[in-house]
């Protein structure tokens, strides 16, 4: 099913979002895409997302900001110590050297050195932390939209399986008079191929009905085709992930239309079956978007 969320938030001197899109798949995908220095929380990520969704190609894409920390600046005090002590002797042997100052001190190479401020532990765990609730949050978001899609496409669904039942009910009471309609038709080419000979016992032909009706009984295929409307209603009535099974029952609503088609030896009861075989490519194809 498809979906898209977002979050954001701030957490000690970083600021964050989360972006996360779904798209429809058979199975669960989760993929992330982490700044650098954040490749720890993939593995966390992707449990999260397999506990909150169970099917689909789902994209993480995290991005965080850092605000500007004002530096430490440290002066190397022994370096310093050590450049006063030779500074007399320096001035002995150079009569004509003038005392530095202190900015030119300051300014040798290596005196002064700046320091990054570097998170601590503890505050690097809180970050974790946010960010890790702040994706659960956007894993709800995109959750909620895809149960608001799946309620729409419970209509669809609605539809295309009270037109199976219609069907159905068409193709039960045509399968009824299969029998009647075989007898008359083997009647009428016995009676083309014998032209003048004597007509075919009556037991012989029941005997030929009954053989070519048993062939072209397709109110078993009827049966299972009903039963499987059954089972698909209930499962969304139901809660929990059902579009593996509905995809399952999809495969089994086809084989039993096949079937039908292939036994029928009426224009009717074929047409019926063909009209069943559009509509469940219909249903099957929706039930593919269904978690």
């Amino acid at each position: 099913m498809t979906g898209f969320a977002r979050s954001a938030g701030q957490a000690n001197d970083c600021a964050w979002a989360w972006e996360v899109r779904s798209v429809n798949g058979k199975g669960l995908d989760a993929r992330c895409r982490l700044p650098s220095g954040f490749e720890a929380l993939e593995l966390k990520a992707r449990e999260r997302a397999t506990r909150k969704l169970k099917r689909g190609s789902v994209w993480m894409n995290l991005t965080v900001t850092r605000s500007v920390r004002q530096a430490d600046v440290q002066v190397n005090t022994d370096a310093l110590d050590r450049i006063i002590a030779v500074l007399p002797e320096i001035q002995q042997r150079l009569p004509e050297f003038r005392p530095t100052s202190a900015e030119g001190l300051l300014g040798l190479r290596g005196m002064i050195e700046i320091i990054d401020q570097q998170p601590s532990e503890e505050e690097r765990a809180a970050l974790d932390t946010a960010l890790l609730d702040g994706l659960d949050q956007t894993l709800d978001s995109l959750a909620a939209m895809r149960r608001e899609e799946g309620e729409r496409m419970a209509a669809v669904l609605d539809v295309h399986l009270d037109r199976i039942g219609t069907l159905c009910e068409e193709a039960e009471r045509l399968a009824a008079i299969q029998p009647d309609a075989i007898r008359e038709r083997l009647r009428d080419q016995v009676a083309a191929l014998l032209e003048a000979t004597p007509a075919l016992p009556e037991e012989r032909l029941a005997q030929e009905v009954a053989v070519l009706a048993a062939k072209a009984d397709t109110r078993e295929e009827v049966d299972r085709l009903k039963a499987h409307r059954e089972a698909t209603m209930a499962l969304l009535a139901g809660t929990g992930p059902v579009g593996r099974k509905l995809e399952f029952l999809c495969q089994e609503f086809n084989r039993e239309a096949n079937t039908l088609c292939a036994k029928s030896s009426d224009v009717e009861l074929t047409r019926v079956g063909i009209d069943l075989k559009a509509t469940i490519d219909q249903l099957r194809e929706q039930v593919q978007n269904i978690e």
